[in-house]
């Protein structure tokens, strides 16, 4: 039953509540496990036999595979929150075979993770596991060369068809940002590229360069981008947090810098649920399956940050942080409002 009209809570006192749905089940996790890898390994054998019929039909089920690889990332996602099992060896090592198909490093992967959730929205913290937002002034003190650059990485084909490939292919095999943080980043790097190495060994053993480039290559690619659009949309709209570490307060930025993408059910299960962002970042121990729970039960957090698809298209167009103004710009509007290309 829906919660009674009452004054909004603050980000703290959501904590206690949210907590009631922290406890993941067994026998539901192994359940969304199995219903995620079943056909992910069904279409990615399905499109391998379709080489002979026809090279484009199997491209183009390799591409529709995207989207459960999607979910398996956010079972990974879950196992690097401890959300997923209560046995927490068990979802330690469900994470690792997990990063293998998603082409992500566990321990590397749950390490970076975890410090984009510890300093979301805190503009003296950024540069790890978020996507780079200047301000308006950091902006303007750049050189024509510096500003280019940013306009580049701004840009929707960098961000988010060259940038995943980029990422989940080649910097994925280095532990990026913890070059320098002991051996076991490097183990969980180098232990997943030795995997990958094999597997896709053996997929050219018995099936040539074809169900490699065709097949296997597509299938991560797709789940790459459609990855990088989801965790864009999340943080990057117009009203999001951004404040001066002196002023940042971890609850404030988890609640209010992370939307709550509302996606037609399918696009939802596909999705694991993660639209609900902003309970996420609240709450990163609530299992992906539990989500709906929350909103459903509570209508002040189903309300909050709502972003519909056609609303998230416009986030695109956003760019530079304004101080001031406490919301993101475009390029074209900061440079009517403040004058700076």
């Amino acid at each position: 039953m829906s919660e009674p009209s009452q004054s909004p809570r603050t980000a703290r006192e959501w904590l206690s509540i949210l907590a009631r749905y922290r406890e993941p089940s067994t026998r539901r996790s192994l359940f969304e496990l199995a219903v995620t890898l079943i056909p992910l390994f069904a279409l990615w054998a399905l499109a391998w036999m379709a080489l002979s019929v026809s090279p484009w039909l199997a491209l183009a089920l390799a591409v529709a595979n995207g989207a459960f690889l999607v979910r398996i990332f956010i079972i990974q996602h879950d196992c690097g929150h401890g959300a997923f099992l209560k046995n927490r060896r068990a979802q330690d090592w469900v994470g690792r075979v997990l990063g293998v198909l998603t082409l992500t490093p566990y321990a590397v992967w749950r390490r970076t993770h975890s410090i984009h959730h510890a300093h979301h929205g805190n503009l003296g913290r950024r540069g790890i596991g978020d996507v780079m937002t200047l301000t308006i002034e950091e902006y303007r003190a750049r050189s024509p060369s510096g500003r280019l650059l940013y306009r580049l990485y701004r840009h929707p084909v960098v961000l988010f068809l060259l940038g995943p490939s980029y990422l989940f292919i080649l910097q994925n095999r280095l532990p990026f940002g913890l070059m320098n943080s002991g051996w076991r980043h490097w183990t969980s790097a180098m232990g997943t590229n030795a995997m990958i190495g094999i597997a896709v060994g053996l997929i050219i053993w018995f099936g040539g360069l074809w169900p490699v480039l065709l097949v296997f290559l597509p299938t991560s690619v797709m789940a790459a981008t459609i990855g990088m659009w989801l965790f864009y949309v999340q943080h990057q709209f117009e009203d999001t947090h951004w404040s001066k570490e002196e002023d940042w307060q971890l609850h404030d930025a988890a609640l209010e810098g992370s939307s709550h993408y509302v996606l037609p059910p399918p696009l939802r299960w596909l999705s694991g649920n993660i639209g609900i962002h902003h309970v996420h970042h609240l709450y990163s121990r609530i299992p992906f399956y539990r989500l709906p729970e929350v909103i459903r039960d509570h209508r002040e957090l189903a309300d909050a940050q709502r972003m519909t698809i056609r609303d998230s298209l416009a986030t695109v167009k956003l760019h530079l942080w304004d101080e001031a103004q406490g919301r993101l710009l475009s390029f074209a509007e900061a440079r009517t409002r403040y004058g700076i290309a």
